[in-house]
């Protein structure tokens, strides 16, 4: 077994354990962290993954962000997000429920994001459009993908190239 995948049941216990002691460990206002929920926009006919140059980090992303209120799952928070961030409607999960989970730390008051990670599947002649909390938003064949994102991204794509 991959080194990558021993570690997602690491996390899955500390996602649990987070959210077990923090019964508002959903939702922003967590100071000590707190779940999102993100998609990888692909599409396995023209071999590539839409990416997300985000405004306040800077960085070449999948979509994703915060759990909302009105977000009856997490995945469904990731869908909503796919949706609003790429500007795509008709959006669908790749299914078997998350790809990946991944902690990464953020700058104060909140100290990590929790992250579900799912993929979602373009329908035929989706066009993207950019949205307010993109710099820039660009369809990159798979083999360009480790060249502009960081290793959190590629471990997403290559988890869901495999799942497909």
């Amino acid at each position: 077994m991959l080194k990558e995948y021993a570690d997602q049941d690491e996390l899955r216990g500390l996602y649990l354990d987070h959210l077990a002691a923090h019964p508002d460990g959903m939702g922003k206002p967590c100071e000590a962290g707190h779940v999102t929920a993100s998609a990888l926009v692909i599409d396995p006919s023209r071999g590539q993954v839409l990416l997300t140059l985000h405004r306040k980090l800077r960085m070449w992303l999948q979509m994703g962000g915060h759990c909302e209120p009105g977000d009856a799952t997490v995945e469904a928070a990731a869908l909503r997000e796919a949706t609003e961030e790429s500007g795509i409607a008709g959006l669908t999960l790749l299914p078997g429920g998350p790809v990946r989970l991944d902690r990464h730390p953020i700058p104060s008051p909140c100290n990590w994001h929790l992250d579900v990670q799912y993929a979602a599947l373009v329908p035929a002649g989706a066009t993207a459009a950019i949205s307010d909390e993109s710099l820039d938003l660009r369809w990159f064949p798979y083999a360009e993908v480790g060249e502009v994102a960081d290793d959190s991204v590629v471990q997403l794509m290559n988890r869901t190239l495999e799942r497909l």
